[in-house]
């Protein structure tokens, strides 16, 4: 059986990542970069990324092809722009864009360390109402909340 960290070991052999200097640096430089986040819902709703789109995880095959309920008519016609995915930690963005360049994306990049290392980085986050987060609120909500049981038992 494979585990997840192994199952994006190999996903990552096609993947392109980038750090949130470099998307900071590539936003700024293309107006119509999509920044893609497959958060869900509730997560997107508290903050994210300034002007990002919301596909969450489970939907985004169906959603960037046409006749779907999901189907999100600008990640349907950004086959040819530069996505680039974004997560709480960076796992989910891996096999979105994997899974983006089978469906012939051709400039898709996950960021790596995901929102997360974004928030480190201090980068700007908006919430629902578009209105600017507090940097203190980032980094409450993205702190690490793994709790005890979720460890796994030691072996015997």
């Amino acid at each position: 059986m494979q585990k997840l960290i192994d199952l994006l070991a190999e996903r990552l052999e096609s993947v392109n990542e980038i750090m949130p200097w470099d998307m900071e640096e590539m936003m700024e430089a293309d107006p119509d970069l999509l920044v893609l986040d497959v958060r869900e819902r509730d997560e997107f709703d508290t903050m994210h990324v300034e002007n990002s789109l919301n596909v969450p995880r489970g939907i985004v095959e169906s959603a960037c092809e046409w006749g779907y309920e999901e189907t999100e008519p600008e990640l349907v016609e950004a086959r040819d722009r530069t996505v680039i995915v974004v997560c709480r930690s960076g796992y989910r963005s891996i096999m979105t864009s994997f899974n983006l360049q089978l469906l012939g994306f051709n400039k898709v990049y996950s960021l790596t360390t995901g929102l997360r290392g974004y928030n480190d980085y201090e980068l700007p986050f908006v919430d629902l109402e578009e209105k600017p987060v507090d940097i203190k609120d980032a980094d409450a909500f993205f702190v690490n909340k793994i709790l005890p049981y979720q460890m796994e038992p030691d072996s015997e």
